[in-house]
């Protein structure tokens, strides 16, 4: 499965109005299917803009990204969406729920926007490898916040999606629920083949990765694979100091 290619990016080109430098320089990249990658960089080197462009949340102005063997880069709405709801989860830092919503319609609600029938069993299934059976009536907002992220990581997985992108999502957790959270996401790739693209700043969750790709100045600089917490920090700092 590791020999699939589960997303690519081909020479990406993103400038953004009013900006003196490209966010995005002609980045080439893919990352192969149930595996677990972080993109890690300096602010401003391009990583989150690769993220959104990869996830189809967002253009680069000239390049190509294929999802699944599937050019998205060229789709238009509202193809361009169903591609997305069909093959993308996301978890974000701010978690993304809807309040008025249950747990348990909030894990549902991707699949229901998508226009599928939800599969009951699995994401019945996803909710108690994720440590929230019985929590399913409750509404987000009487959850921790590494509770909710945990919802959002259920709601990605319910859908068995061919890639989950996870923007920065230990960024607003204390240390005990950021490693509950990388856990699971290592549990998503090791157990269920998930394929996870994590942007972080932090090299403690990058280290959960099978590998860690680096940007700096919009272009990709060094890549590492299963690298140490320090390992990883070196590096950190060798990119920023660029």
């Amino acid at each position: 499965m590791r020999d699939t290619v589960a997303v690519e990016a081909i020479n990406l080109v993103k400038t953004y109005p009013g900006a003196s430098v490209r966010a995005l320089d002609g980045v080439s990249v893919a990352f192969g299917a149930g595996t677990f990658n972080a993109v890690m960089g300096p602010s401003g080197s391009g990583k989150s803009t690769l993220l959104q462009c990869t996830a189809g949340l967002d253009r680069a102005d000239s390049g190509r990204v294929l999802l699944a063997g599937q050019e998205i880069s060229r789709l238009r709405e509202p193809k361009l969406t169903e591609a997305r709801r069909q093959r993308v989860g996301f978890v974000f830092q701010s978690y993304n729920l809807l309040d008025s919503l249950s747990v348990w319609h909030n894990v549902l609600l991707p699949q229901r926007l998508a226009g599928t029938r939800p599969d009951r069993r699995w994401a019945r299934e996803v909710v108690r490898r994720v440590g929230l059976a019985g929590r399913e009536k409750d509404q987000p907002s009487r959850l921790s916040g590494g509770q909710r992220q945990r919802v959002a990581l259920a709601r990605a997985l319910a859908a068995r999606p061919e890639v989950i992108f996870a923007d920065e999502p230990t960024g607003a957790l204390d240390l005990t629920s950021g490693r509950e959270v990388l856990g699971l996401l290592r549990e998503a790739v090791d157990d269920l083949g998930a394929t996870i693209v994590m942007v972080t700043h932090d090299p403690t969750a990058a280290a959960w990765a099978d590998r860690v790709v680096f940007l700096a100045d919009g272009q990709i600089v060094t890549e590492m694979h299963r690298p140490a917490v320090e390992s990883i920090a070196e590096q950190m700092t060798a990119v920023s100091a660029r």
